[in-house]
């Protein structure tokens, strides 16, 4: 699945947007994850602050 991901971002219209990765820490267990996303470029300071 990732090389779907990664072939439609290197197309023309795959340029207005980036894969955001971020750390998320479990308020149960305390334990780390990683939440990624595909976000437009003008919407990765939201994405990143979590709103």
């Amino acid at each position: 699945m990732a090389k779907k991901v990664v072939a439609t971002l290197k197309t023309s219209k795959g340029k207005d947007y980036s894969k955001v990765i971020t750390m998320v820490r479990s308020p149960r267990t305390g334990a780390y994850s990683f939440k990624e996303q595909i976000v437009p470029n003008d919407n990765i300071k939201d994405a990143i602050s979590g709103k």
